[in-house]
């Protein structure tokens, strides 16, 4: 008789155990997904520039690299361009923006930069004639 009430005490103990396992499995998803609903982006928008450029839109993810090579994320077809003109890169929620050594440089808001910059909402950056407003939402 004392075993068959010592293992039901185990039962109940194990479904316990399950049902408070359960419970801290469903807290700790529903905190991901909120997060997930939560996280702000950064965009770039092309404003001004070729034809075929204006109105492109770039969510960034990790880096994004703006020059004349085929390979750039965002090609602009230009001799003032080089190769590989600026970066933009994410660090933490933060975008920066630099210039790869371009010749004819790179600008924020009307200023040649010539170092990583800190970007911020509904900032212009030119390259050359293009200009890309820096978005984050």
């Amino acid at each position: 008789m004392v075993d068959i009430v010592l293992l039901i005490i185990r039962l109940l103990f194990v479904a316990l155990l399950y049902l408070f396992l359960f419970a801290i499995m469903r807290t700790g998803i529903g905190l991901v997904k909120g997060q997930r609903k939560k996280e702000r982006t950064w965009t770039l928008s092309v404003e001004r520039g070729p034809k075929e450029l204006r109105g492109v839109s770039v969510v960034v993810r990790g880096p994004v690299i703006v020059g004349r090579a085929p390979g750039a994320d965002i090609v602009i077809g230009a001799g003032y361009v080089s190769g590989r003109h600026a970066r933009f890169s994410l660090m933490g929620q933060n975008l920066f923006v630099e210039d790869l050594g371009s010749t004819n440089g790179t600008g924020v808001d009307g200023q040649l930069i010539d170092g990583p910059t800190a970007l911020h909402n509904n900032d212009v950056v030119n390259v050359g004639d293009v200009a890309i407003r820096v978005r984050y939402a």
